[in-house]
C-alpha cells in the first residue's frame, strides 16, 4: 500500500481562519483514502447529573485548531505518515430514543471500520463507547486502556443498563472486551455503591486506582499498561475525568484528585507502538467551562492520540 500523506495547508494559514475542523485536517465526504478519521460524536443521552458534553465535539474542534503538525518530544508529524480527515459528525434522526440513538452511531462506525478507517473520535458522553464497540469488535473481544476516575462498570441506573457509567460492563458482557486485556488508571472518587469497583475486579480487569498511580509514578503504569493490553488489538479510551479538574472543570463528574496534564502526556506517549484499533476523548462539557481550557486540553490529548495511531499505521507499511 502507498504511504498516504494529509493535506496540511489550511494548517500552514493563521489559525483563527477558515471554518474549524479537527487539527485544521480536511473533512471529506469521500472516505476510500483515509487512513485516521476524526469524528465528533454530539451526544450525552447517558449522562447522569451535569449534561453539557453534546457540545463537546464543537468546542474541541475549535480549540483544536491549536494544534500544530511535529510532536516536540517524537518529532512525529502524523500528517506526514497517514492521510488524516475530518469525518464530520454521528447524525441522529432518533436521538431522543436512546437505545435507536446507539443503534446510529454503531452504524456510522462499521462503515468506519468497512472502510479500513481507524476512527479517533470526540464525545458526547462515555456512552458513545459502546455502541463503537460495538462496531469495531465484532470479530472478537478486544482489549483496552481506559483512563478514567471511574470504571464504568456499573449496572443498572434509574430502570436503564445505559448510561456513561456503565458501557464496559456492557461491552464486557456483550463480548467485546476481554476483560484480562483491560487496565483502568486514574480510579478514585466515592461513591454510592461498590458495584462497578467489584465487578472490574472480579472480571479481571486491571484497576490502577489513582492512590495507587500516584505512589508508583507514570513509568511503572505504562510498564503495566503494556503488560496487560500485549500485542493484540486493543481500544484507548480517555475521559477527561481522569484529570484533576483544576485542568478540566468542564466535565460531567468531576473528581479532585487526579492526573495532571503533564502525567496523561506522559503516560500516552509511553505507549507508543501499541495495536491500536480506535480511541476516543469524551466527557467535555463545555458549558462548564467558559474558558474553553477543558476543550483545549482534550484536543491536545487527541493529538497525542493521533500521534500514536498514526505511528502505529505507518510501521504496518
Amino acid at each position: 500500500m502507498a504511504n498516504r500523506k494529509t493535506d496540511t495547508t489550511a494548517m500552514m494559514q493563521p489559525r483563527y481562519t477558515g471554518i474549524p475542523t479537527f487539527m485544521r485536517v480536511p473533512m471529506v465526504g469521500d472516505w476510500d483514502a483515509v487512513d485516521i478519521g476524526l469524528i465528533g460524536v454530539p451526544y450525552d443521552g447517558g449522562v447522569t447529573n451535569r449534561a453539557g458534553a453534546r457540545h463537546g465535539p464543537r468546542e474541541i474542534r475549535n480549540q483544536s485548531s491549536l494544534m500544530r503538525t511535529y510532536h516536540h518530544v517524537t518529532r512525529v508529524s502524523p500528517y506526514d505518515l497517514v492521510s488524516v480527515a475530518d469525518l464530520g459528525d454521528v447524525l441522529f434522526k432518533h436521538l431522543l430514543e436512546h437505545p435507536k440513538a446507539l443503534d446510529e452511531i454503531e452504524t456510522v462506525f462499521a462503515k468506519i471500520k468497512a472502510h479500513n478507517i481507524i476512527p479517533l473520535s470526540a464525545g458526547g458522553d462515555h456512552t458513545i463507547s459502546l455502541p463503537i464497540l460495538r462496531a469495531l469488535a465484532k470479530d472478537g473481544p478486544v482489549g483496552m486502556i481506559h483512563i478514567d476516575a471511574h470504571t464504568d462498570t456499573w449496572d443498572m441506573f434509574q430502570g436503564s443498563k445505559f448510561s456513561h457509567g456503565s458501557p464496559f460492563r456492557n461491552a464486557t458482557e456483550e463480548g467485546l472486551l476481554d476483560p484480562k486485556r483491560v487496565i483502568q488508571i486514574g480510579i478514585r472518587g466515592a461513591q454510592t455503591t461498590a458495584d462497578g469497583w467489584d465487578f472490574s475486579e472480579k472480571s479481571g480487569m486491571r484497576v490502577v486506582y489513582m492512590e495507587e498511580f500516584a505512589e508508583i509514578g507514570v513509568p511503572a503504569v505504562i510498564k503495566e499498561a503494556r503488560r496487560v493490553v500485549g500485542d493484540g488489538p486493543v481500544y484507548l479510551s480517555f475521559d477527561v475525568d481522569g484529570l484533576d479538574p483544576i485542568y478540566t472543570p468542564g466535565t460531567g463528574t468531576p473528581e479532585i484528585g487526579g492526573i495532571t496534564t503533564l502525567e496523561a502526556q506522559q503516560l500516552l506517549r509511553g505507549l507508543r507502538h501499541l495495536n491500536y484499533m480506535g480511541a476516543d476523548v469524551v466527557e467535555v462539557a463545555p458549558p462548564f467551562d467558559p474558558t474553553g481550557n477543558t476543550a483545549l486540553v482534550a484536543a491536545t490529548l487527541m493529538y497525542e492520540i493521533l500521534c500514536l495511531i498514526a505511528e502505529k499505521i505507518a510501521a504496518g507499511r
